[in-house]
């Protein structure tokens, strides 16, 4: 696939970061007002978690395949519909009192996420130069830091202050301006050649990429371990009161939306290296969070310097497999976001299992035994660049009509 030549129009990255806004509002917003919701349904709140399970589970799941079909229609057609699914998803949601209509539209949209997110990534770094391609992915992202540290809290806002409804509403409008936004602003990317399904698929031979993608599972397993129990820690370890709780985890959203464009630049300036150091800074973390853990003023020191690092782990792990992808971007970037779900998944299942058993003093510890395995996951796959003439020959038995670039040392 290649770069387009015309120059983007300026708002176009912009607007493809609000409409990730709107959509991780919409998919994660339910959280922060699932209590309100399972009254509304008269349901349990434990049946209303399946509001949240459901659409991971479908993310991770459909992913790779809604991508490979969406990589043959039209980009700007493809975007602008996910918008529009998931504003219309929150207007019914508005409306709707019925718990399995509520579940069936949130599987839907579930549908498009990665869709959305595959081709904006790719869109994204398209439209930017050559050498700021990784700072466009991270404005995208900001797109995301910015729906977990202002979205959720909003829509729990509007939902406590005036009306569960006017939420869904407003989540809604977001998503509808976005994509009206992606209509307006939005350049069509024509592709040269069309992406076959085989040759897509084809990178699913190579030996390097699963290694690639063992490392963005485990690193967001990692990252999810703790943070998922992230007020859990806080209150029962930390013994923070619980109307702290709140403030800091918006000011763990704020430093981590500001922490997005510092690993862009480092990111253009050595992505390999960045990427090693990457799990070695969450494991420092989380060394440092079992120290500080009981003591509030050190610890809510901790929490801005966890938002700052967690801040990189979408960009950092996005560019690591992306390596493996050239020629498939768009299908690499859905295994991207499936096996970083599925990251999500094991990493709040460990959290999970350990909180249940033994509390959540030690959820540091396990984080840190994750990050060590993801970095041992990156060692490996530097291993294999520094062999070329290994990667050179299975690259070209993937793809013997194609060549290949020499490997990034």
């Amino acid at each position: 696939m290649h770069r387009t030549a015309a120059a983007p129009h300026v708002l176009a990255v912009p607007v493809l970061a609000l409409g990730v806004f709107g959509i991780i509002t919409t998919e994660m917003g339910v959280v922060g007002v699932l209590p309100a919701l399972a009254e509304r349904l008269h349901v349990a709140p434990a049946t209303a978690g399946w509001l949240v399970g459901s659409f991971a589970l479908t993310v991770a799941v459909t992913g790779p395949v809604g991508v490979l079909i969406a990589s043959r229609l039209r980009r700007k057609t493809v975007l602008a519909t996910a918008l529009a699914v998931f504003a219309a998803s929150n207007a019914l949601y508005a409306l709707s009192d019925c718990f399995p209509l509520v579940l069936a539209l949130r599987i839907l949209p579930a549908l498009f996420h990665p869709v959305f997110f595959a081709l904006a990534l790719t869109a994204a770094t398209r439209l930017a130069p050559p050498a700021k391609a990784a700072r466009a992915a991270t404005t995208v992202f900001a797109g995301v830091s910015a729906g977990f540290a202002f979205g959720v809290p909003l829509t729990s806002y509007l939902a406590d202050h005036f009306h569960l409804p006017v939420a869904f509403w407003s989540a809604a409008a977001l998503n509808l301006l976005a994509c009206a936004g992606v209509l307006a602003f939005f350049p069509d990317l024509p592709d040269t050649e069309r992406p076959t399904y085989g040759g897509q698929l084809g990178i699913l031979r190579r030996g390097r990429l699963w290694l690639s993608v063992a490392a963005v599972t485990l690193v967001f397993a990692a990252m999810f371990c703790g943070y998922g129990y992230i007020a859990e820690y806080l209150q029962n370890v930390t013994g923070l009161d619980t109307s702290l709780t709140g403030p800091a985890l918006m000011a763990f959203g704020v430093v981590m939306t500001a922490g997005n464009p510092v690993f862009g630049r480092l990111l253009e300036r050595a992505p390999v290296r960045t990427v090693t150091a990457y799990p070695l800074l969450y494991l420092a973390l989380y060394l440092l969070l079992d120290a500080a853990g009981p003591h509030p003023g050190p610890m809510l020191a901790t929490v801005l310097i966890w938002g700052a690092v967690h801040s990189g782990g979408l960009a950092v792990t996005q560019a690591w497999l992306a390596r493996d992808a050239t020629d498939a971007p768009e299908f690499g970037n859905s295994l991207f976001i499936s096996f970083s779900n599925l990251g999500i998944t094991l990493g709040t299942t460990v959290g999970g299992t350990l909180v249940t058993t033994t509390g959540p003093r030690h959820l540091p510890l396990a984080g840190a035994a994750l990050a060590a395995a993801a970095l041992t996951a990156v060692l490996l796959r530097r291993r294999l660049d520094r062999n070329p003439d290994q990667t050179q020959t299975q690259t070209q038995q993937d793809r013997p009509d194609q060549p290949h670039p020499t490997p990034t040392p």
